[in-house]
Order: C-alpha cells, then sequence, then structure tokens
C-alpha cells in the first residue's frame, strides 16, 4: 500500500529549515540534491540557483518529510498560501502510474509520470481540486519517499 507524505516548498532556505527539523526531530537526511547536481545541456541552471536544493529528504518515524527551494525563474512561493504538495510513495511502478493516472484526471500536470534525475519514477501535478500532489516509486527503497 502506498504510503504518504509532506513535501514543502521553500524560497531558498530549504536547507536551513530542514536543519531545524533534524535538530528536532533528530536522524540523517536520506538525500540532498543541489540544483547544480543535476545541471547540464538538458537542465541548465541559473548560477543564483545552483546551490539551492532541488530535493531533500529527511526520515521521521516511518514516514518522510521533504523539501526543495523554488528556482527564481518560477517566481517566489506565496508564503501566505499552501505551499506544500502531499507526496504518494507507491510500493510498485505501477502503483504510481495508477495513482497518478486517477488523481491528475481533470487537474493540472506539471511533470507526468518519467524516470526522475535522482532514479525513481516520478509525477507532478494539481488534482481538479487544487491540491498538490508528487507520485513516486523507489525501485531501491522500502516504500517511503
Amino acid at each position: 500500500m502506498a504510503t504518504i507524505n509532506p513535501y514543502i516548498n521553500f524560497n531558498g532556505n530549504a536547507e536551513e529549515a530542514f536543519s531545524f527539523y533534524k535538530s528536532v526531530f533528530g536522524g540523517e537526511f536520506a538525500s540532498i540534491v543541489r540544483f547544480k547536481d543535476l545541471e547540464g545541456p538538458e537542465f541548465p541552471v541559473a548560477a543564483n540557483d545552483a546551490n539551492k536544493i532541488m530535493r531533500i529528504v529527511l526520515p521521521i518515524g516511518g514516514n518522510t518529510l521533504i523539501a526543495n527551494d523554488v528556482p527564481e525563474s518560477l517566481g517566489p512561493v506565496n508564503e501566505n498560501e499552501n505551499r506544500s504538495k502531499i507526496s504518494v510513495s507507491a510500493e510498485s511502478r505501477e502503483e504510481a502510474e495508477t495513482i497518478f493516472t486517477g488523481l491528475s484526471v481533470g487537474g493540472a500536470v506539471e511533470m507526468p509520470m518519467a524516470d526522475s534525475p535522482w532514479g525513481t519514477s516520478f509525477a507532478m501535478f494539481r488534482d481538479t481540486f487544487g491540491i498538490e500532489w508528487t507520485v513516486e516509486f523507489d525501485p531501491n527503497s522500502d516504500g517511503r519517499a
């Protein structure tokens, strides 16, 4: 069965926030990926976004807290609005595709289900009710993001 984990967007301070969360909850980061780590001909990165967090993951108990910094080219996150996504971690690629296909009906797909640069199958979208979701399957995971 799939698990659900919070996914938070930040305006450039994801690492600072997650260092704070780590100090409170303990544990170790499962992943830290910076935009510059993925830079290449098909993924150019602006100099002012290079050291920002593309993905940071902190396991907390049986769940996972996930976040990224929003690149400046996409505009700032409105901190007075919900700036979180619901992240679903599927147990199989098929389950991920089924969940993505079902939840995205009538919504707006930002990133269709595809292989991600960090080695998972990943999709990102807003459902028909305006809720933002990510769906992911990690073949090297125990079902958590």
